[in-house]
């Protein structure tokens, strides 16, 4: 094994990924897998959970862990680290990627129950799943937490607006809580802009491959920021904690 994979060599170790099941976390659970963790697939559809460890199973070699979890449910979220520990005896990465980000007409028409599910899939969810495991790590082997959240939170729209509040605690999150668990867990965060996954589909149909809005001039796909994940993961980023990395296309480059 070369240096360089060696880096990278997540073998003996134990991962969660949130919205695992399709889109970006779909891609992240496949190549840490490839990297040698145990992962565990978590999101609200068991159904869906099951299927894509099967086929990470069948490419990879591994057994991932479907596990239904809504993560904006608190005892959802403890009940998802005890399975981990209960089923691998460990945890060492977390990857909160799950998200939401409803439609709405207009800011006036956004109702509370709206405004809660949102919050409470992009932030709750992600602070007391990270409390939790970055606890565990902090008193066991160390770890590596990854919050998943959005350039959006950056550059907040209109249309998007209490998800692009929610990313943007997030981002405050992960900065706190880097200094928290600090030496033993590092705490990061990677924004994704416009990728090419299902919740796009509400603002970008699948036919329109052009985007002239991002510099790169088209979308991302979600194998392209999975590679960012292993490094974040894996000792490779050994010295990196509370950093916020866009991965964008360029949209946000003069923020």
């Amino acid at each position: 094994m070369s240096q360089l994979d060696s880096l990278h060599d997540l073998s003996g170790k134990t991962a969660v990924v949130t919205g695992g099941s399709r889109g970006i976390g779909r891609a992240i659970a496949e190549i840490l897998a490839q990297a040698g963790a145990d992962v565990v697939i978590a999101s609200r559809k068991l159904d869906n959970c099951v299927t894509a460890a099967e086929e990470i199973a069948e490419t990879t070699g591994r057994k991932p862990l479907p596990v239904a979890c809504h993560v904006g449910r608190w005892d959802d979220c403890n009940d998802l680290v005890d399975t981990t520990l209960e089923h691998f005896g460990r945890l060492d990465i977390l990857v909160n990627n799950a998200g939401m980000s409803p439609l709405y007409e207009n800011l006036e028409s956004i109702t509370e129950d709206l405004y809660d599910k949102t919050f409470g899939v992009n932030l709750k969810g992600p602070f007391r799943l990270a409390v939790r495991a970055g606890a565990y790590m902090a008193d066991h082997d160390g770890g590596s937490i990854i919050n998943v959240g959005t350039a959006g939170s950056l550059v907040a729209s209109v249309r998007e607006l209490p998800y692009a509040c929610a990313k943007a605690g997030l981002n405050a999150l992960t900065v706190g809580l880097a200094e928290a668990y600090a030496p033993k867990v590092r705490v990061n965060a990677i924004l994704p802009g416009p990728f090419r996954t299902d919740l796009s589909k509400a603002w970008a149909p699948a036919e329109d491959e052009d985007a002239p809005f991002v510099p790169m001039r088209r979308m991302g796909r979600p194998e392209e920021i999975a590679p960012l994940a292993l490094h974040l993961a894996s000792d490779a980023s050994s010295f990196t904690t509370g950093a916020i990395i866009r991965v964008d296309g360029g949209v946000t480059r003069k923020v």
